[in-house]
């Protein structure tokens, strides 16, 4: 098993009363409660905490999010490039590019490649179906936007294989006359590309594709049952069987020296949960597009009934949309997050117990994907914490060598 360390740069400085009187923490609070210096400082801390994970040869992991206080990560390309110069040894991973934001599939494989080049091969590419508040503040489409989310991939994955001359795209969402990319990319025939969803129709698709599969903050059950329905599509496609190595969940995880310390510090990781993940109806459950039309009526009412097979248990098993998955997540403890596999916290050898408990509820995976730092989370703690993982922990998940699944 290996291990990759991410930040998503938050934003916690906001008064209180402003986001608690706030209906949604993402897309629609003014800019001028983000101080600048305060931002370049951030930018700059996490920077540096990739740096230690490359000196201690732990992966690192890249994301995106627009417009709002849990990321200021607004264009993955710049920090991926940033990441390329500044590291030697680890791999990086683009978890990454809002694909189906963006109208040019093709600029991006551009930017793939050209990172792919500069990090000489140790760069791998994963897709993220972009949020709710993401679609209103990119002015994009919402209806449809997983249909453009796979023929992006489609186009992306042509354009970084097709080294013969000009070719010419012509797709249901986009249309490229003259494809083309100079350069290609450093690994061939393409970099591995990773996909993360948790429902099991886009789970089925990204086993049928034989992309690694990450699953963020599902928790066990909701993990089992994606990885199934990955595993199951390729088998009813006559497709061979995997190993662990195409299955990755992120958590959140932080170690001490001392159990109070550890998860004291995953307790500061909360805050990903318990503010930044406040959405408004208009970003999430009346998107529209955002849910199947028989979800709908579930999904209007403010408590779903279990009847109705919409209960909030059910956002955890990937049969509810994302937006009530985060309902659920928005008010839990470092105890209750802990119970849930969502937290991974306490000392080197209690960490390493939580993740391979929950690697055996759900089947086994090959890599762990760590949201390291939240919240107020200092630069300090957060080093500490990356320097006891990487020398405690990880060489252990080290030892999981990958099996095959099927």
């Amino acid at each position: 098993m290996d291990a990759w360390w991410q930040c998503e740069i938050p934003y916690p400085y906001v008064d209180k009363r402003i986001t608690d009187a706030a209906d949604s923490v993402r897309a629609s609070l003014p800019n001028r409660l983000c101080d600048p210096r305060i931002a370049a400082n951030l930018f700059h801390e996490v920077l540096d905490e990739f740096a230690l994970c490359d000196e201690l040869g732990m992966n690192v992991l890249c994301i995106e999010h627009h417009a709002g206080i849990n990321s200021l990560i607004g264009s993955n390309p710049m920090i991926t490039g940033i990441l390329a110069r500044q590291t030697r040894n680890v791999r990086v991973l683009s978890l990454g590019t809002l694909i189906s934001l963006r109208p040019d599939p093709v600029r991006v494989a551009e930017e793939y490649a050209t990172a792919d080049c500069l990090l000489r091969g140790r760069f791998e590419i994963g897709f993220v179906k972009s949020g709710g508040t993401e679609v209103a503040s990119s002015n994009m489409q919402p209806v449809n936007n997983e249909e453009r989310f796979w023929e992006a991939i489609d186009l992306i994955k042509k354009t970084l294989t097709s080294h013969d001359g000009p070719f010419s795209w012509e797709g249901k969402h986009y249309t490229h006359r003259h494809v083309n990319i100079w350069p290609g990319p450093y690994q061939q025939p393409h970099p591995r590309m990773w996909a993360a969803t948790g429902d099991p129709r886009s789970a089925a698709e990204v086993g049928r594709r034989g992309m690694t599969h990450v699953l963020v903050l599902r928790g066990p059950e909701g993990t089992k049952k994606a990885y199934e329905a990955h595993r199951t599509a390729r088998r009813e496609a006559g497709l061979p069987k995997v190993t662990t190595d195409n299955f990755a969940y992120a958590a959140m995880v932080y170690v001490g020296e001392t159990e109070e310390e550890g998860i004291e510090g995953g307790t500061k990781l909360l805050w990903f949960l318990n503010t930044s993940l406040k959405s408004a109806p208009q970003y999430n459950k009346f998107l529209p597009g955002a849910a199947p039309p028989q979800a709908a009526p579930g999904l209007y009412r403010t408590m779903p009934r279990a009847e109705a097979g919409l209960a909030l248990t059910d956002a955890e098993k990937g049969v509810a949309p994302a937006s009530q998955n985060a309902q659920k997540l928005m008010g839990l403890t470092a105890q209750e997050a802990m119970q849930q596999g969502i937290l991974f916290a306490g000392t080197p050898d209690s960490v390493h117990r939580q993740i391979m408990e929950f690697y055996d509820k759900v089947g086994g995976f090959g890599h762990l994907c760590l949201i390291g730092r939240s919240g107020y989370m200092t630069h300090e703690e957060s080093k500490k914490g990356i320097r006891l993982f990487s020398k405690e922990v990880l060489p252990r998940l080290r030892e999981v060598a990958p099996v095959e699944v099927g």
